[in-house]
């Protein structure tokens, strides 16, 4: 079972959940601009450190968002089933409409269009580098 107390307890969780969506947020990141750089070079040379600044302080912000959510009573954090760590209640959503419109928020804009992101931005490398290798073959 969880020892630390309720309060403990929310602060594990939402760390948990600020570090794991800014980590996603930031692959995120780093596949669009890869892609940037890669398939669109003439808009990828302009990228610029503060343009990466700015864009790891939004990764943090579009994180805290939703990890203060639950915070702010939208969803809500507590004991994982088996009762040994925290993190977002899960059973919560089965009782309450707005912890469920949380779940399926956060199911939608922190995994579903990020991987969504991802795989499309990987995939245009992909596509661009392949071009680019026929056209060195042709010459």
């Amino acid at each position: 079972r969880w020892l630390y107390g309720r309060q403990f307890c929310l602060f594990y969780a939402f760390c948990g959940v600020l570090f794991g969506i800014c980590s996603l947020s930031t692959l995120t990141l780093l596949s669009t601009v890869c892609c940037l750089k890669i398939c669109f070079p003439a808009y990828g040379n302009r990228f610029k450190r503060e343009h990466g600044q700015i864009l790891i302080a939004c990764a943090w912000t579009y994180a805290a968002v939703f990890a203060c959510s639950p915070l702010a009573h939208w969803g809500e954090y507590g004991a994982e089933p088996y009762g040994t760590a925290c993190c977002i209640d899960w059973r919560s959503t089965n009782a309450d409409a707005v912890a469920m419109s949380y779940t399926v928020v956060l199911f939608v804009f922190c995994f579903i269009l990020p991987c969504g992101v991802i795989v499309t931005s990987y995939s245009l490398i992909l596509v661009t580098v392949k071009e680019s290798r026929k056209a060195v073959e042709q010459h």
